[in-house]
């Protein structure tokens, strides 16, 4: 006996006019891809943001369907390292489909905002690295745009979906009980529409859970009503314009912030809501202040019973704060310290992939490049010859040239140094086929051999002289008189004599 299927997925809407809601932000949406069949537009990336449940994949795939395009899918179920999407969706993006309008292939990225770990290592930067040459047309889709790092969201088309309007959803549930021969009433649908708070696909799964034969009532769906959970936004507005605590407090329960959390919610967006009134600032943070010792007695003590005092304490201390009612809308601010720690986070990557890069290149521990050999690769990049053959030979990215270098932002210098790399690595057939600012070496015909910086080059000592390393010869001193005759021979073979 087959399994039934699930009703979300078999009226999954198959083009852009089933989709229910959004119609300006579908509207946006099939403007930018009507854009690729006449050429590559500016923004050759989209990315879809808004919660969970309400179309943004299932309109991905609507676009894909009207026009003839063939998907390519990656999603948090798959591995997301550099390898990988540089393998399918880096050459999805070079190559079209022999089927469809104009050969297209549409690439979906599905929880762009959750590219994180060592399953995603290198991730985030090929994907940026693919949207910039690719020649197919690409949907990133994402519950927090923010959450997407900032090199992809520069690069793309962003695209707001809303929660889906109650009547929207109650008109879309009415036609699956006529699909599915059901007789039910008006009351259970609007009940139904209600409660799933906007999500469609919640609203489905409800019809679903709750039909029992082919009816439907309102006394079958009172026992499977969905736990709508509070925005974020919507409690901090009824701490900081609010009047009753509790309501305040209550409200504080039905979201996913602990108060480790709700505690820099506050601090952030404490000194705009009081409009600067430095009266009422002064004694919210008085009892900000109050609720943070009991957060560091729960730190040291481990004893959660007193987030309680401290919930009482922040959210209670708003409300009497408070001294007028503040009249207009002041836009809430995510804590910029969370900010802080992303961009922490995003820049330890970055060390971490180039000190990668340099390991394997010279066989080291990364815990040694790190100490040793980053300093030495920064001192070289400052000439611009050794620049250019150690960015190809690294295949360092615009981005990790920029950390290597020190540099605060990207200069031209840099950008025509990754520009000239490059060119150089396209011109090459073989990545072993050259080798980078390493001393001349004997290559056998059987054979081939990275170059591999030696770190006895780099002696306190100017004066003493380093030694080539072959794989297959021992070590030899090396002639300074023969390598400036061979040096003349060859200006743009670069050794480390002349740093």
């Amino acid at each position: 006996m087959s399994e039934p299927i699930e009703w979300a997925e078999k009226y999954r809407p198959s083009t852009l006019s089933d989709v229910v809601g959004n119609k300006k932000a579908l509207e946006s949406l099939k403007k930018w891809a009507e854009e690729w069949l006449d050429n590559v537009p500016e923004k050759r990336a989209v990315i879809l943001h808004g919660r969970a449940g309400i179309g943004k994949t299932s309109t991905a795939y609507a676009l894909a369907n009207d026009f003839g395009w063939e998907v390519i899918e990656l999603n948090a179920s798959d591995q997301r390292t550099a390898e990988v999407i540089n393998k399918i969706a880096g050459s999805a993006s070079k190559t079209g489909s022999l089927f469809g309008s104009g050969g297209k292939r549409l690439i979906v990225l599905d929880e762009a905002d959750n590219l994180h770990g060592t399953n995603d290592r290198g991730g985030a930067r090929a994907i940026s690295e693919t949207i910039k040459k690719t020649d197919q047309p690409v949907v990133l889709i994402a519950n927090d745009v923010y959450g997407v790092a900032s090199s992809i969201r520069n690069q793309c088309l962003e695209i707001k979906f809303n929660n889906v309007q109650t009547r929207s959803i109650a008109a879309s549930l009415k036609k699956i009980c006529k699909k599915e021969d059901i007789n039910c009433d008006d009351e259970s649908i609007e009940k139904l529409a209600q409660d799933s708070d906007g999500d469609v696909r919640s609203a489905i799964n409800d019809l679903q859970a709750a039909v029992s034969g082919n009816e439907l009532h309102i006394e079958d769906i009172a026992t499977s009503q969905r736990d709508t959970e509070e925005s974020i936004f919507k409690v901090l507005t009824k701490i900081f314009k609010g009047h009753d605590i509790n309501d305040a407090l209550n409200a504080t329960y039905g979201i996913d912030e602990s108060p480790e959390d709700m505690v820099h919610w506050i601090d952030e967006n404490l000194p705009a809501q009081f409009k600067h009134e430095i009266d009422d600032i002064k004694s919210g943070y008085g009892y900000l202040s109050k609720a943070d010792i009991y957060l560091g007695r729960v730190r040291n003590r481990q004893n959660y019973r007193l987030w309680r005092y401290a919930n009482i304490l922040m959210i209670g201390g708003m409300v009497v704060s408070r001294s007028q009612n503040y009249k207009g809308f002041i836009k809430f601010s995510p804590p910029s310290y969370w900010r802080k720690l992303g961009q922490m986070r995003a820049k330890r990557d970055l060390r971490d992939n180039i000190a990668s890069k340099i390991a394997q290149h010279n066989y080291k521990s990364i815990r040694h490049v790190r100490s040793n050999l980053t300093p030495v690769y920064t001192k070289l990049l400052k000439d611009d010859d050794y620049a250019v053959d150690i960015t190809a030979d690294l295949n360092l990215s615009l981005d990790e040239l920029v950390y290597l270098t020190g540099s605060k932002k990207t200069t031209k210098r840099l950008k025509n140094i990754h520009q000239k790399a490059e060119s150089m690595v396209e011109n090459f057939s073989a990545p072993d086929s050259f080798s980078t600012y390493s001393s001349s070496t004997k290559k056998t015909s059987s054979k081939k051999k990275n170059s591999k910086l030696d770190e006895s080059k780099f002696n306190k000592n100017e004066n003493t002289q380093t030694t080539s390393k072959t794989e297959d010869e021992p070590s030899q001193p090396v002639d300074q008189s023969e390598y400036n005759e061979k040096k003349s021979q060859d200006k743009s073979q670069k050794s480390l004599f002349d740093f």
